[in-house]
């Protein structure tokens, strides 16, 4: 199958009781790329990208629309293999992951609607059809994280992400040692995700005045020298995320232990292709992983689902989904968590059908 037609469509994605505020970013509503491609067979499939502002990663939703016109007539008539397809990207523009992403998962759309078979199973097989899933806090003071730890505890989620930095150090030990005592010895998994947002020194800090509390430092510090420079000094795993942005980055930080773990994101390492190659290399090593993305709604929810539920059970961390923070789908069901899971979706490809006509016009098209 070829590319017949690409068309881009712009969609705000407003922050339910915003904002959502993290160590670098504070937002109110997110700008979302959606792809459509239809195949000269006349099947259709979407994609989507949705970058937190800015200032999260080197990326934003108009640099994704500018990514894709710099691609878009170049990929008509260029082959639906993701493999191929990916290498055509390549010869048309040299980076921007995040935007090629969207054309990766509409690739898989529409593969799976034409051999009847969902994403999970073109990427390798499911493991878990009840996909666990995480809730992460935004940067908040010790009694209201607390207080929404317990809640999220009891509505069954089996991992909780507590965001810290940005902030006195002294405030983010006195959030986690709140949050710890509503949880502790309730059997969920605890991550404290810097976002970037500490320094070495906070960094080291913070593990060596919460050494009984049982979390993983997810992003603590700012670089991957800055990453090297704490491992062997806390007394907790680190996970690396934001720095985590090709395969190449993955297998240096697996290869050297420089890391546990990982938080990755399906549009910022390139799509459901790049990603079934990082799960494969985790696995290699023994190294949990989230599959999950920076924001984004009903596509991008069930991309991350779709990969989720590939990954060997004992290395699922989870899929992140940004469902609860935002208003409205714009699928007919919806991509949701019910106690503290998804449920893979039915139906062939991605398994959802968005309503176009809540895009409006599209703001490009080729072919």
């Amino acid at each position: 199958m070829k590319i017949k037609e690409i068309h881009v469509y712009a969609h705000d994605l407003p922050v339910r009781n915003g904002p959502y505020t993290m160590a670098n970013a504070q937002v109110w509503a997110l700008d979302t790329t959606l792809v459509k491609i239809v195949s000269d067979t006349g099947h259709v499939g979407w994609g989507e990208t949705c970058p937190v502002g800015p200032t999260y990663c080197a990326s934003h939703a108009r640099g994704a629309r500018a990514a894709l016109e710099e691609m878009g007539r170049g990929l008509i008539g260029a082959s639906l293999h993701p493999v191929s397809l990916r290498r055509k990207m390549d010869s048309l523009l040299n980076g921007h992951r995040y935007a090629k992403a969207a054309l990766d998962i509409a690739a898989y759309d529409i593969i799976g609607k034409a051999t009847g078979l969902r994403v999970a199973e073109l990427l390798g097989g499911v493991a878990q059809e009840n996909v666990p899933s995480y809730f992460a806090t935004g940067v908040g003071e010790p009694d209201e994280i607390a207080r929404i730890a317990a809640e999220k505890v009891a509505e069954g989620y089996p991992r909780l992400q507590i965001k810290i930095g940005g902030r006195p150090v002294e405030v983010d030990i006195a959030v986690l040692r709140k949050v710890w005592e509503v949880i502790g010895g309730k059997g969920v998994r605890l991550a404290a995700d810097g976002n970037r947002g500490l320094p070495t020194r906070d960094a080291l800090r913070l593990s060596r005045e919460c050494q009984e509390i049982p979390f993983i430092m997810e992003q603590p510090c700012n670089t991957v020298e800055e990453l090297a420079a704490i491992r062997g000094q806390v007394h907790h795993g680190i996970y690396m995320d934001e720095n985590g942005e090709d395969l190449a980055t993955v297998i240096r930080a697996a290869g050297t232990g420089l890391v546990d773990g990982f938080g990755m994101k399906v549009t910022r390492i390139g799509g459901l292709q790049q990603m079934a190659a990082f799960r494969d290399i985790c696995e290699a090593r023994s190294l949990p992983h989230t599959c999950d993305d920076a924001w984004g709604g009903d596509i991008i929810a069930a991309a991350c689902t779709h990969i989720g539920a590939t990954v060997q059970p004992r290395l699922n961390e989870g899929v992140w989904l940004a469902a609860p923070y935002i208003e409205g789908n714009y699928d007919r069901t919806g991509v949701n968590i019910v106690g503290g899971h998804i449920r893979l979706p039915e139906g062939p490809g991605l398994g959802v059908v968005p309503e176009e006509g809540m895009f409006g016009n599209p703001v490009l098209s080729f072919g």
